[in-house]
């Protein structure tokens, strides 16, 4: 396991303080406004997860109520809704200074036959063929800040263009192959919870991708709204998924992008939807 990676595994694991209550910490040494939403909606699934006996994470469903602050912890609150003999539901509240910052509804299903079929993925470039991340980024190190100095946990081979580089409108469609960069345990949570991680960091972009705005424009605020995932078939994050991405619609200051995760070999293993604030100008204000 690389040091990044190492360093995401120990972010996940969250503490115990109490019967159904967490704590959770964030990265020391970056300089971050907020939390990253990836994190409290992997943290908040591992929460969840802990609580439950049997089954693995088939859904989850979580809205971003109040940016996170990172120089404190996390209290995750998990409710225990129901335990079935197949399904396990269970509701967590992500609270700092008092007040609910985030909330998600997960849903865990103990394995069982039934029928099966899916959309066929798309033919692309394969990963080994793709530079990485930080190579395309290189040309851009002295306007990329303290980027290059933070862990990078999750290995991006880009499709196309690089949507946080170039500004010119371009279709609201996205993809790339994404790893952890290492070998894991063998712990579907786990695996689960990573995928989380991982899906927060490209959605949002699909969103902006015909619009001539980026995240650094100072007229223009993003932030998530909503997240949700469905897990449909046993999957490795450490082996490399593709990454599909579309954004249907943005409107009223709204964005919604959806994504598909598939296997090298072909099999949908996760979906996901995220619905975006996209402020510009007067309304920012």
């Amino acid at each position: 396991m690389s040091n990044d990676l190492d360093f995401l595994v120990n972010l996940l694991d969250i503490e115990p303080i109490e019967v159904n209550i967490f704590r959770g910490s964030s990265p020391a040494g970056e300089e971050r406004q907020r939390v990253f939403g990836g994190q409290v909606a992997a943290q908040s699934l591992m929460a969840a997860g802990r609580t439950v006996e049997t089954g693995r994470p088939h859904s989850l469903h979580a809205y971003f109520l109040r940016p996170g602050d990172p120089t404190i912890p996390i209290l995750y609150q998990v409710d225990r809704i129901r335990d079935g003999k197949s399904f396990t539901t269970r509701r967590v509240v992500a609270i700092q200074h008092g007040r609910a910052i985030f909330n998600l509804s997960a849903s865990f299903h103990a394995d069982e036959p039934g029928l099966s079929h899916q959309i066929q993925r798309p033919e692309v470039p394969l990963p080994d063929e793709l530079p990485t991340l930080e190579e395309r980024l290189e040309p851009y190190r002295e306007h990329m800040g303290d980027w290059f100095d933070r862990p990078h946990p999750i290995d991006q081979r880009h499709i196309g263009p690089l949507p946080f580089i170039h500004r010119e409108g371009r279709d609201p469609i996205q993809q790339l192959w994404i790893r952890a960069d290492g070998t894991l345990p063998d712990d579907p949570l786990l695996h689960a919870c990573i995928a989380a991680y991982a899906s927060d960091m490209s959605l949002f972009d699909t969103m902006l991708a015909p619009h001539q705005v980026r995240w650094d424009d100072g007229n223009f605020m993003g932030a998530s709204l909503d997240h949700c995932m469905w897990f449909h078939r046993p999957f490795r994050i450490d082996e490399w998924l593709l990454y599909d991405m579309d954004s249907p619609t943005s409107y009223g200051s709204r964005g919604l992008a959806r994504g598909f995760l598939y296997t090298q070999a072909g099999e949908l293993v996760v979906s996901m939807v995220q619905e975006g604030l996209m402020r510009v100008g007067e309304a920012n204000r």
